[in-house]
């Protein structure tokens, strides 16, 4: 019983700093990406005269990770999934759609997004290293999250959490949702994360670009995207400040 408080306890403190998790992640990787770069490591060396379709490959995994995150936010009442750091929040239990199979799937999305900037690292053992962290760090955190949900919602909780895969969703499993979609719940949410993947993935193929003399120039799509990201988030964060036609009720 004493390490289950344990475990909760460290849990509700990670939740309330998991947004510094990714800062220490980009430090981490960017250090480990330009020293791979600039000793021509054996990966990279390999990849080199496929980056672009790498890159590509990369960015194709971050974008399911923000796809997997605009349909639960797009799915959801106020009250849940939310980004609040303070404690726990859930004015109800999200079961269907996404959550009809798998319990955290903002927290899978986040995966996707992060492992796919760090693979541009070419590093293998900061990939490994990456996974294990992030299992390690979030573990506590849903361990947390689900003694507040069953506390809160009792027999309800433990009835969909015995049959929903925690993390690895179970497609047969799905149920639709009982919300339907809000794109401008996305738009107001989740404009930041496409924001920080295409910006980060261009500041990494302009330093491969810079520091390596076998990759021709700088990626024009991806140079494209960033743009892009930056364009629509600022015009969105307008809108969220100074209009309220991003706003809707119940979402």
């Amino acid at each position: 019983m004493e390490l289950q408080r344990e475990f909760e306890s460290e849990g509700n403190w990670l939740f309330r700093y998991r947004s510094y998790l990714p800062l220490v992640v980009l430090v981490a990787g960017t250090m480990v990406f330009f020293s791979t770069v600039m000793r021509n490591g054996f990966v990279f060396r390999l990849l080199q005269p496929y980056w672009a379709v790498y890159e590509f490959a990369c960015l194709a995994i971050g974008i399911c990770g923000l796809i997997i995150r605009a349909y639960t936010v797009g799915h959801t009442p106020s009250g849940t999934s939310g980004r609040n750091t303070e404690r726990q929040v859930a004015e109800s239990l999200n079961t269907t759609g996404i959550y009809s199979m798998v319990r955290h799937p903002l927290y899978l999305g986040n995966f996707l997004m992060w492992l796919s900037v760090c693979m541009l690292t070419c590093n293998i053992g900061f990939i490994v290293s990456f996974i294990l962290v992030f299992w390690l760090y979030y573990e506590r955190i849903m361990y947390a999250e689900e003694q507040f949900l069953q506390h809160k919602f009792g027999e309800t909780y433990l009835t969909w959490a015995s049959h929903t895969p925690a993390f690895i969703p179970r497609l047969r499993s799905f149920r639709p949702s009982r919300f339907s979609f809000s794109w401008k719940k996305v738009l107001k949410k989740e404009k930041n994360g496409f924001f920080a993947l295409t910006l980060l993935f261009f500041c990494y193929d302009a330093a491969a670009a810079w520091l390596s003399n076998t990759i021709n120039g700088i990626n024009i799509t991806i140079a494209a995207l960033a743009l892009l990201g930056a364009v629509s988030y600022l015009i969105l964060e307008y809108m969220k400040k100074c209009t309220s036609l991003l706003n809707e009720e119940g979402r």
